[in-house]
């Protein structure tokens, strides 16, 4: 992409580059993070600064202190003066509602998005965008007549109209029920892949998150508490603990992220074998050609653990594993980190009275036993 035109620019390899500072009344908010592509996940509790941060990227809110750099470009410098208005800034943003003119069909709201930019400026046109997001059939109707995942398809295809160099997203499916969510998911998974414009996703999702980000920015109280890639900041203990308190997910507690490649499938039984480090995993059968790569998750509450190797059992996953780290031991259980032999990563959560069964300390070899069944939600799309 051009860099922004009359604007003063800098390489600094990054698709964004944020150093800015706000106080609103008693709350304040300092926010440093850099992202070079893909989709940054802007993750934390409420009310810890989530939207407010992504109101000064669009310039909806004006910082205090600091920098915005949108690929090299400056939108916001303090000290020099630079404050350019969100039309100019060439933000895409996606809202939790999907926001459409009610009187205007699908295809003049989408329509709506390209008014605003000059006609040689124009990254996309209204036939692709209509390819990407499926959105053919729905051109005639008013948004009274769409499901909210088509209102949110719709939402999403205006925003890319505009030409964005940068697309918010603040929350954009935590209207949806399950179902609509997973129908969305893919649209999103594919403007990341194919378009290649910078994303900042929020949302409470760990799963939306582990799905569709590249990097993690965890906001706590207004400051950066944690950023890196998913398994760097996902697989700390305390991010993730944080993540179970703030997560809207059903099931929020926490487990291992991992990265596996499909290494063959057994269709006869309805199952995939997927290579993560050195060891082997079965799973539900996943549509993805052999070597593909994707990135699981493995809750600690379905990581049984054994003594002696596991024999005469219904469970396909058992790996050998070694005691690396206890920790959050309450009155009932405690969660139990292992290393296998293969170098996996993989939390597991047992009562108190099996970690003294089984002896559980640091350095102790074990057997870790995981349903293939289990994983089946755990699943993620591949990465690009």
């Amino acid at each position: 992409m051009e860099p922004l035109k009359d604007q003063p620019t800098r390489d600094t390899g990054c698709a964004l580059d944020v150093d800015i500072e706000k106080t609103l009344g008693q709350f304040s908010l300092h926010a440093a993070f850099q992202s070079i592509s893909g989709c940054t996940a802007l993750f934390g509790p409420s009310g810890s600064g989530k939207t407010t941060l992504i109101n000064m990227l669009a310039g909806l809110i004006k910082p205090e202190r600091g920098r915005i750099d949108i690929s090299g470009a400056c939108v916001f410098d303090y000290a020099r003066g630079i404050n350019l208005p969100p039309e100019k800034r060439r933000i895409g943003y996606v809202f939790q509602d999907a926001r459409l003119f009610p009187h205007l069909n699908v295809k003049r709201n989408l329509s709506y998005g390209l008014t605003l930019i000059p006609e040689d400026e124009r990254l996309f046109d209204l036939e692709k965008v209509a390819h990407l997001l499926d959105l053919h059939s729905l051109m005639q109707r008013r948004p009274h007549k769409l499901s909210g995942g088509e209102r949110q398809r719709v939402a999403i295809g205006r925003a890319l109209l505009s030409s964005p160099r940068l697309l918010l997203m603040d929350e954009p499916l935590a209207n949806l029920d399950p179902k609509r969510r997973l129908e969305i998911l893919p649209f999103i998974e594919n403007l990341r892949d194919n378009l290649k414009i910078p994303i900042v996703y929020v949302s409470h999702s760990v799963d939306e998150v582990i799905r569709l980000a590249d990097k993690v920015v965890v906001l706590d109280h207004g400051r950066v508490s944690a950023q890196g890639g998913i398994r760097d900041v996902l697989n700390r203990i305390d991010i993730q603990t944080e993540f179970a308190a703030a997560s809207t997910d059903e099931a929020p507690d926490f487990g291992a992220v991992l990265t596996a490649t499909v290494a063959a499938h057994e269709r006869e039984d309805g199952l995939t074998r997927l290579a993560i480090a050195g060891d082997k995993l079965l799973v539900p059968q996943i549509d993805e050609e052999i070597g593909k790569t994707l990135r699981i998750r493995i809750r600690a509450r379905d990581v049984a653990l054994a003594k002696q190797a596991p024999t005469g059992l219904s469970v396909l996953n058992t790996l050998r594993a070694r005691v690396t780290e206890l920790v959050n031991q309450s009155r009932t259980h405690i969660d139990v980190k292992l290393e296998t032999e293969g170098g996996a990563q993989i939390w597991s959560r047992i009562t108190l009275r099996s970690g003294r069964e089984l002896d559980i300390k640091p350095g102790a070899e074990i057997w870790l036993l995981i349903k293939t069944v289990a994983l089946e939600t755990g699943l993620s799309q591949r990465i690009h």
